[in-house]
């Protein structure tokens, strides 16, 4: 995951003067416990203009629903950290893992936070306008098979003879063939449920699948918000499996 926004932000005022400085500066010397809410907080800050008598106003695209790793972005919201750096912030929702790319692609949002593998495709695609990544957020990739011990699955090969429910339209659906291939899965014992992604956890709580792919901190909190019981759980990040996209 990542900040995108589009090239060569316009500045005014020639940049930032030592005062400005001082400003993203303080953001990033807070505590520990809001640092990361500081970074988003000073990567806003060196998009907008430095000198303007008025705030200036700047659209954020999230990747998805609302949800825990949001507060990333509302925690400097609320306690003024964008305000000190005279930023109006709003942040928005996004239905899908590529919107967040084309809205920034097509003006109308200023950042988002999106998948760098999205982005690699989009720009093979659409070369213009070059969107750029800017800041990662994970330390590694959060993609992921979920599964259920009960099931019989502790581990990628057990994955074989069991339903894996996939989501076309979720990131980890296009990293699951080369999983496979680095795991030693034979994908024709692999059946996979063509699913959606509201529809996910649910039908994994309620055994109508046995595994499922997506991002290990949603599905993990989703599954025990329906009762699925934590030791029942297993979390197989695809980074731990050998496949280390960036980190």
């Amino acid at each position: 995951m990542f900040f995108i926004w589009p090239p060569q932000p316009q500045f005014t005022g020639g940049g930032a003067g030592p005062t400005e400085r001082q400003h993203v500066m303080g953001l990033l010397n807070r505590s520990r416990i809001d640092r990361r809410a500081c970074l988003v907080g000073a990567a806003l800050a060196c998009m907008a203009p430095w000198r303007a008598s008025a705030q200036t106003a700047i659209k954020f695209s999230l990747d998805g629903r609302l949800e825990g790793l949001a507060a990333t972005f509302f925690l400097p919201q609320d306690r003024g950290y964008f305000r000190a750096q005279e930023l109006q912030v709003t942040v928005d929702e996004a239905t899908s893992a590529l919107e967040p790319i084309t809205r920034v692609a097509s003006g109308a949002y200023e950042m988002g936070l999106a998948d760098i593998n999205t982005l690699i495709k989009y720009r093979d695609q659409h070369p213009s306008p070059p969107l750029k990544a800017v800041f990662m957020v994970y330390n590694k990739p959060p993609f992921a098979i979920v599964a259920r011990r009960s099931r019989g699955i502790t581990e990628p090969k057990d994955l074989e003879g069991k339903r894996l429910g996939a989501p076309p339209a979720g990131i980890t659906f296009g990293e699951w063939p080369l999983f496979a291939k680095i795991n030693h899965i034979d994908l024709s014992k692999v059946t996979i449920e063509t699913i959606g992604i509201p529809v996910r956890a649910p039908m994994l709580a309620a055994g109508q699948i046995d595994a499922a792919l997506g991002y290990s901190f949603r599905l993990y909190v989703d599954l025990k918000d329906r009762g699925v019981p934590a030791d029942d759980i297993v979390l197989m990040p695809m980074a731990d499996y050998g496949l280390k996209l960036y980190g």
